[in-house]
């Protein structure tokens, strides 16, 4: 009875730390506008397809791939959630914050399989509390939700059927391994640096469990998850690895410092929300919620970093305490963290953004968890009382930082990235009727795609515009599209600009040709910031 009651405890917390992750989403999941690439996957939901590939079958199009290394398996997930609650801001990121939801469940159950239920709690708990960890997977713009539930999910089966030999186990693990492989071909990073850490850490394990008849089933398995993108490597022979392998290590100390503001939670700051010195109308608390998140922040500093960091040095000086089983899984984690990270910082344009770095997660909190744990039952009866005590402070420190972060979101707004103006620019457009609308910026196009439900006549309007010289097809073309009364533009203003100088040019151009711009609206953002211009071009 003592044995039961203390597993419902474990489990009952453990439903605590998923609860925490969920209640702290919730507080910040409409804080922030739609970015560009988070609303990318709804190209492979809303006609007219923006995909990579589609795949012909009878009358129809399915979409497989909406890039080369990206899948459309979030698009057909959420096909059917979008058809019962809309395109609105919580049908889209809801979803994914349950996805982070399980995931830290599922967390919590492999690393009970894999060292106890101590150290399966204090790494569940410090997964829930971990900032980046649900920025990234709230505002899912990398995407990386579903790579971790994807993933987790597979070695959780994987490592059940090594325990209780199941070919359906097996063959489960390895669909959903291929799964997150068509998911986002950059999985490749996480199975591969954790299959060959397990060849070198655990060989005679493998040998164990490995025959051939097993090894169809793995091969099989996981090529069926992975059938779509293999089928479009086949169509377009080896697209995906041709257009992402390229090889880059300038940027190796770059990207170390990346990795370790993504472990301290600090890495996002000033990129999802402006700061204090770009806000002119801050705005004030507003309401009992916002009042304790701005009270808290004041009393705690205005806190940037968690202890993580700090954390995982000490983590890595109590390793030697644990012992067989345990130690060879700090060994195991450390050295797969360490084979994807290699493979993301030598890969070109990859590796340097925290949605790339995160992918890591939550092979450090596997290293803080066995190692604490097992530094405590060093110390015996005193040791649960200070593991709990680590857990609470390191588990403060990650939620005093995500606080920050709602913050200054409430106070200052979103980044260009991520500007509440998208709404309101989506709510305007409902309203103007066109034969065709330009985005003259990146970052305009996916989130009206998403909003209007494929149903706005988008065009890309930075080509050919952005071109060094301009030739005769080019001058028709833009000929044509300035003189025709019923084509609407929508640009950044001057301050909000991704391409720099491309509608004043689109202008200029229109000038020379003797066209005027005529504003139709500004589009401002929730702290009177004009984010958006919407126009047209008429006679002069």
């Amino acid at each position: 009875m003592n044995r039961l009651t203390r597993i419902l405890n474990f489990r009952f917390s453990a439903l605590a730390a998923c609860l925490l992750f969920f209640v702290t989403g919730s507080a910040v999941v409409s804080q922030l506008g739609v970015q560009n690439d988070e609303a990318l996957f709804a190209d492979g939901i809303f006609k007219p397809y923006a995909v990579a590939y589609t795949l012909k079958v009878g009358h129809s199009q399915l979409p497989l791939m909406l890039m080369s290394y990206l899948g459309t398996l979030k698009a057909w997930v959420y096909r059917p959630i979008f058809r019962l609650w809309g395109t609105g801001v919580l049908a889209m990121r809801v979803p994914m914050l349950l996805a982070g939801v399980a995931s830290v469940w599922l967390f919590y159950l492999l690393l009970r399989r894999v060292a106890g239920e101590r150290a399966a709690l204090f790494g569940c708990g410090l997964l829930a509390a971990d900032s980046l960890y649900l920025l990234t997977t709230c505002f899912d713009w990398g995407p990386v939700a579903l790579q971790h539930l994807l993933i987790l999910s597979g070695m959780l089966l994987l490592f059940g059927f090594y325990q209780h030999p199941s070919h359906i186990r097996l063959a489960c693990g390895c669909f959903l391994l291929g799964l997150a492989m068509w998911d986002k071909a950059l999985a490749v990073w996480m199975i591969g640096g954790m299959g060959l850490a397990l060849i070198i850490v655990f060989p005679k394990q493998i040998v164990g469990v490995t025959t051939l008849r097993r090894v169809a089933i793995s091969v099989l398995s996981f090529a069926l998850g992975a059938l779509p993108l293999i089928i479009y490597n086949i169509e377009d022979p080896l697209a995906t690895f041709r257009g992402n392998t390229s090889w880059d290590t300038s940027d190796l100390a770059g990207k170390g410092r990346l990795l370790a503001a993504t472990a301290d939670g600090s890495a996002l700051l000033g990129w999802l929300n402006n700061e204090d010195w770009q806000t002119r109308n801050p705005h004030l608390p507003h309401g009992a919620l916002e009042s304790a998140s701005a009270k808290i922040s004041a009393l705690a500093g205005h806190p940037r970093h968690s202890l993580l960091l700090y954390a995982f040095g000490l983590a890595l000086l109590l390793a030697p305490l644990a012992r067989g089983p345990a130690l060879r899984a700090i060994v195991f984690a450390l050295l797969a963290m360490a084979l994807a990270w290699a493979q993301m910082a030598v890969t070109a344009n990859a590796g340097g953004s925290v949605h790339h770095s995160i992918l890591l997660w939550p092979l450090p909190q596997m290293v803080f968890a066995i190692s604490f744990a097992a530094a405590s039952r060093r110390v015996r009866a005193a040791g649960i009382p200070a593991l709990a005590v680590v857990l609470a402070v390191l588990m403060v420190s990650g939620l005093l930082v995500t606080n920050e972060y709602r913050f200054l979101m409430v106070r200052n707004g979103g980044t260009q990235n991520w500007t509440d103006a998208i709404f309101r620019l989506g709510d305007y457009m409902k309203g103007v009727s066109a034969r065709n609308v330009f985005c003259v910026d990146w970052g305009i196009m996916n989130s009206m795609h998403l909003f209007s439900r494929g149903k706005m006549p988008l065009r890309e309007g930075t080509n050919p515009i952005t071109k060094p010289a301009l030739d005769d097809a080019d001058r028709q073309y833009l000929a044509r599209t300035i003189s025709e009364p019923a084509n609407v533009f929508i640009n950044h203003t001057k301050d909000f600009e991704f391409f720099t100088g491309v509608n004043d040019k689109l202008v200029k151009y229109a000038a020379d040709a003797g066209y005027r711009r005529e504003v139709m609206d500004v589009i401002a953002d929730n702290h009177g910031r004009p984010v958006y211009e919407v126009y047209r071009f008429v006679v002069q």
